[in-house]
C-alpha cells in the first residue's frame, strides 16, 4: 500500500491518501477506520451501486454506526442545484449532526456534489472521499475542490473544503468501459505535460513513463495502474501544498480546461466527456504556444504525437467565438482577458492571457 499525504500549513491540517489493490475485506476496513460519528452519508453513483454495492455494504459487521445510502444518477449534467438540495434535505431528514460524516463513492461528479454537500451542511462535516474512476483518482478526489454547475458553466457554485481522507482502490478501475477510461487517460497525459512545474522534488518523467508503459497501461496492469495514480496524487500534493486555492500556482493544474470546459458547456455536457475536451484543450494549448513562439516544432510534435498514441475521440471544434464567450465565464478569466495554461519547455507550463479578439 502507498501512503502518502498533504499538509496544509496554512490550515495546519494534514491528510492520508491510501493508495493499493486492495482485497474487499481491507478496502472496507480501510474505511472503517476512518469512520467517526454514529451516522455515515453514503453517496454513491448509480453504476458503481450496481457493480459493487451488495460488496461494499454493509461496511461492518457491528453497529459502530448507521449508513444512510443515497444513490446519484450517473452523468455531469446531475451535478445541480437540485440534487444538491435533495442531499441535504436527506441529511437533514435522518438527523445528521456535525460529528457525522459524509463518503462519497464513485467518479469526479458524486465527489464535487457530495464534497460540497460535506463542506455546507452544518458548515462543514466530515467528508471522505472513495474515488472509483481512474479521472477522480488522479485529479477531483484530492486537493479539496467542490463544486456543483449552474446554467451558466461548470463549477461555478463551490468551495475549498479538504476531505478528512482519501482512499483510492485501483481495482475499482479494471471494470471501467473504455470510454470512462480514456477519460481518465486524458488527465494523466496533463500531468506528464505540466511536471516540472509541479515543483516536486524528484521528477518521475511520466511522458517517458507513459510510452514505455503504454500497452501495459491500456491492458489495465494493476501494477502500472496504481504506479500512475501515484505520480499523478504525488504530483497534485505537490501543488496544492503550495497553493491551496489557486491564487496562482495550483492554476497550471488547468491545462487544457479552459477550452475544455467551454466545450463541454457548448455541448450541453453530452457530446463529450471531460478527457476528450480536455484532450482537444491540450492540442489546442500546443498550437497555441506554437504560434506565439512559447515552444518549438519539435516539442510540438513530440507532444501532440504522444496524445495520438492514446487515440482519444476527436472533438469538432465549435465556433471560437461562441467557445471565447463561454470562456469569459470561466473561473479563471479577468474582466478584459480569457487566462490560458500554455506549455513553455518539455513538462513546463506557465499563465497566458488573450483578449477574445486574438484568439478569433
Amino acid at each position: 500500500m502507498t501512503d502518502l499525504s498533504l499538509n496544509l500549513k496554512s490550515q495546519e491540517k494534514q491528510y492520508n491518501i491510501y493508495i493499493d489493490n486492495y482485497s474487499l475485506a481491507d478496502f472496507k476496513s480501510k474505511i472503517v477506520e476512518n469512520i467517526g460519528g454514529k451516522k455515515v452519508l453514503a453517496v454513491i453513483s448509480k453504476k458503481v451501486e450496481k457493480l459493487y454495492g451488495d460488496k461494499i455494504f454493509p461496511l461492518c459487521d457491528d453497529e459502530k454506526f448507521t449508513v444512510y445510502k443515497y444513490i446519484l444518477p450517473d452523468g455531469e449534467k446531475h451535478k445541480n442545484f437540485k440534487n444538491y438540495q435533495r442531499i441535504l434535505n436527506f441529511a437533514l431528514k435522518n438527523g445528521f449532526t456535525r460529528k457525522d460524516c459524509v463518503l462519497a463513492i464513485g467518479g469526479g461528479v458524486v465527489g464535487d456534489l457530495a464534497g460540497f454537500v460535506a463542506a455546507t451542511y452544518m458548515r462543514g462535516i466530515d467528508l471522505i472521499q472513495v474515488p472509483t474512476t481512474l479521472l477522480a483518482c488522479v485529479d477531483s478526489s484530492v486537493g479539496g475542490k467542490t463544486a456543483i454547475d449552474t446554467d451558466f458553466g461548470k463549477n461555478l457554485v463551490g468551495a475549498f473544503y479538504q476531505p478528512k481522507t482519501v482512499i483510492i482502490d485501483v481495482n475499482f478501475l479494471k471494470t471501467l468501459d473504455e470510454k470512462q477510461f480514456k477519460t481518465g487517460l486524458g488527465e494523466v497525459v496533463k500531468y506528464a505535460f505540466i511536471e516540472k512545474s509541479c515543483g516536486m522534488v524528484e521528477y518521475e518523467n511520466l511522458i517517458n513513463f507513459l510510452g514505455e508503459n503504454f500497452e501495459k497501461l491500456m491492458r489495465k496492469d494493476a501494477k502500472i495502474l496504481k504506479k500512475v495514480v501515484e505520480i499523478c496524487v504525488a504530483l497534485k500534493i505537490s501543488v496544492v501544498e503550495k497553493d491551496e486555492k489557486e491564487s496562482d500556482l495550483r492554476r497550471i493544474l488547468n491545462f487544457g480546461h479552459t477550452l475544455g470546459h467551454a466545450i463541454e458547456k457548448y455541448t450541453a455536457y453530452k457530446k463529450y466527456t471531460h478527457g476528450e475536451a480536455i484532450v482537444q484543450g491540450m492540442i489546442f494549448a500546443f498550437e497555441q504556444a506554437y504560434k506565439v513562439g512559447l515552444i518549438d516544432e519539435n516539442y510540438k510534435f513530440a507532444a501532440l504525437n504522444l496524445i495520438s498514441k492514446f487515440n482519444f475521440r476527436s472533438v469538432k471544434m465549435p465556433n471560437m467565438k461562441k467557445l471565447a464567450n463561454l470562456m469569459r465565464m470561466d473561473k479563471k478569466a479577468t474582466s478584459d482577458s480569457i487566462v490560458f495554461v500554455l506549455p513553455k519547455d518539455y513538462g513546463q507550463v506557465q499563465i497566458c492571457k488573450f483578449t477574445t479578439e486574438e484568439l478569433s
